[in-house]
Formats: structure tokens, sequence, C-alpha cells
């Protein structure tokens, strides 16, 4: 038998990856719907919260949903159990499925939306093309006894400290001595109570970015021998990871823009697409914003891309991008469908490490609204 696990605890474990902090102003994201004060054992990962969406996560006894389109995305001027909405919000509240939606958090976030975009398109060598986030970044040194220097250090590690742009694992280490004296109630690991302790200890210091800082901590204290551990955190003015909206990246080989446009079509399983620009433009360089990614096709031109693919593009704006000399493609808004399985995939895996039971399922319905004839 696994852990048992509430709501609140699934959330604090997905915004591990996503926080909320990582979106944009104004997205109302979060809890949207019940209660998350709960036990939870099956969660549905879903693209939109339609009402055949929420048969499903019955269907299936799910207690929550993860969307990354908020179902009230708007504030509602009403709440008749006669109209799509109604019947959507009265099924999750009669079912106690509460739901839970990631938006923009989860474009910016690394493994996010956009990331799984572009590792489905095959490009390389990514990088964020519309920066929105800058990681803050702090150290910590912990006080070590020499013995067990190297398990505290592994498990920093571990937990995602030392990573250094390119570099993992990056710590220091310098020795000296520690000096204690075990109080009345005290079970030191080293020395008596009542009788000051010298012990020749280890100093490590080493960088992790803020949003992991429970996590690291989490790790140093159960690896470290000792029952009161003496370590500092020290906030940093180094530049941290930026994130942000959106992919750059590399093909492996060069394309004509009707290859990759078919190549895009085939990967994300598409009836159809729209193309501008001239079919047979070289494609190297490639730009992907899930989404409705019009006000930022300058951005995809000036960091180099050939091509842009991002959904709903508009009309004029087409115009614009072609005569800046960037090709579009674009696959739909329904693209992030990829979120789905991603999402479900890494929840999985994360929650299988801490030992939990429960199940996550991507949704198998098409939220898609557009057909082609």
């Amino acid at each position: 038998m696994g852990k048992q696990v509430n709501g609140h605890e699934v959330i604090q474990l997905f915004e591990s990856f996503s926080p909320k902090k990582y979106a944009m102003e104004d997205d109302p994201i979060g809890l949207q719907v019940g209660q998350l004060n709960k036990p939870v054992k099956k969660v549905l990962v879903a693209l939109d919260v339609l009402e055949e969406v929420v048969d499903e996560a019955i269907e299936m006894r799910a207690d929550l949903i993860i969307a990354h389109h908020p179902p009230i995305f708007r504030p509602l001027k009403k709440l008749a159990l006669d109209s799509a909405s109604g019947r959507i919000i009265e099924k999750l509240i009669k079912h106690d499925i509460a739901v839970y939606a990631a938006h923009t958090n989860l474009d910016v976030a690394k493994g996010g939306v956009n990331d799984l975009l572009a590792d489905a398109l095959g490009l390389k060598d990514t990088k964020v093309m519309v920066p929105t986030f800058e990681e803050k970044l702090k150290k910590l040194a912990v006080f070590v006894p020499e013995s067990h220097e190297s398990e505290v250090r592994e498990a920093l590690a571990n937990a995602g400290a030392g990573a250094i742009g390119a570099y993992s694992r990056c710590s220091f280490s310098s020795n000296g001595t520690g000096r204690f004296l075990p109080g009345e109630g005290t079970d030191p690991y080293i020395g008596a109570k009542g009788k000051l302790e010298e012990v020749k200890e280890c100093r490590i210091e080493t960088i992790f970015p803020e949003n992991i800082e429970r996590k690291v901590i989490s790790a140093m204290m159960k690896a470290h021998p000792y029952e009161e551990p003496a370590y500092d955190i020290f906030p940093l003015d180094n530049q941290g990871e930026m994130l942000g909206l959106g992919r750059v990246g590399s093909l492996d080989k060069e394309l004509s823009l009707k290859e990759f446009a078919l190549h895009v079509k085939e990967v994300f399983d598409l009836e159809g697409l729209r193309v501008a620009g001239d079919l047979s433009s070289p494609i190297k360089k490639v730009a992907v914003l899930g989404g409705d990614g019009n006000k930022y096709f300058s951005q995809a031109k000036f960091n180099g891309a050939d091509v842009y693919v991002t959904g709903d593009f508009y009309y004029h704006t087409a115009h614009d991008a072609m005569m800046m000399g960037l090709n579009i493609v674009d696959p739909g808004h329904n693209v992030e469908k990829v979120m789905k399985a991603g999402v479900a995939k890494r929840m999985e895996a994360l929650s299988k490490e801490l030992g939990w039971e429960i199940e996550f399922t991507a949704s198998e319905l098409n939220t898609d609204p557009f057909q082609f004839l």
C-alpha cells in the first residue's frame, strides 16, 4: 500500500515544477471549482474542461482534474444550470471533482507545454523565445562531519542543487572545526550531553534556484546525521535561469517549408493546418509557441527563426510576418494537447518516487472545436 494523499499535496507537487509565480499577470490559474482538502486517488489531466471531459472524469471516478485551459476564464455573471457552463459546474460539485487550472505557468515551466511542443518537433539546442521570468538563486552553506560529507553532497545534488549553466553537481568544500554543547533532552550523534564537543567538520556550499529551496533543505536534513544541522541560506544577485514563453531551436536537417509543414501535421496527428510563405523556403531554425502567439511573431524573427509555429494566426498578422521574411505554420490551438500525456507522465513519476498511491490519466477526448472538410 502506498501513501494516501490529499489534493493540497498533489498540487504542491505539481507546483514544484510549474509554480503560480510563472504565470502572466491576470491569468486565472489555480483552484477553480471544488476543494483540495480531501483524499485524492485519481487525477484526470485535460486540455479543456468541457462537459464531455467532466463525464470522462465522472466515469473514471476522478477526484481532481488538472487542466491547461481554465474553465472559468472570464467572471461568470450567472450560474444557470440549464446552460453549458452551469451543467459543467453542477456535475463537478455533485461528484466532488475539483478543477485546478495551470495555464501560462505551465507554458513557461521547464518541461511544460512549450518544451513538450519543441521536443515533439525534434528541435535541438532550444532556448526561451520570450523571456518573462528570471529564477532567483540562493546559496546553501551547511556544516557536516567529515564522515558524512559525500552523503550530504550527493543528497543535495539529487535534489537539484549545484546547477550552473550547463554544469551540474557543482559544490565547494572547506574543512574546519565545529563546536557544540548538547543540552538537556538532546540525543547527539557525536558527543555527550553537558560536554563541549569539538568535531572535524566540512563546510559544503552549493547554489540552487529559489523554487526548489524546500526540496533542497529537506534532502539535506534527511542525509545529515545531526539532530540540529547548522546551515545558512544566502540570497544571491547572480543572474538566474531565464524562463518564458515559446522556444527556439534547430532541426537536425534542413527541410523545405512544405516538408516541415507536413512534419508538423504528422507529429501532432492533424487533419490539416495553415501555412504562410514560400513552400520551397529552406527551414532550419524553428520558433514554436503554444496557443495564440500572434503578438510574438517579431520575437520569433528576432531570434533568427525561419518559421514560426503557433495557433490562431490572424490574416493581417500573417501578411506582416511574411513581409518580414518569416514563414508561418499554424497547426491550431489544440496542439497544446501534448500537455495531457506530458503532465500525467511527469506527475506519475514524481508521485512514485514519493511512494504515493495515486493514478494520473491523460484525457482521451479530442476537444478541438474545428474540423477540416
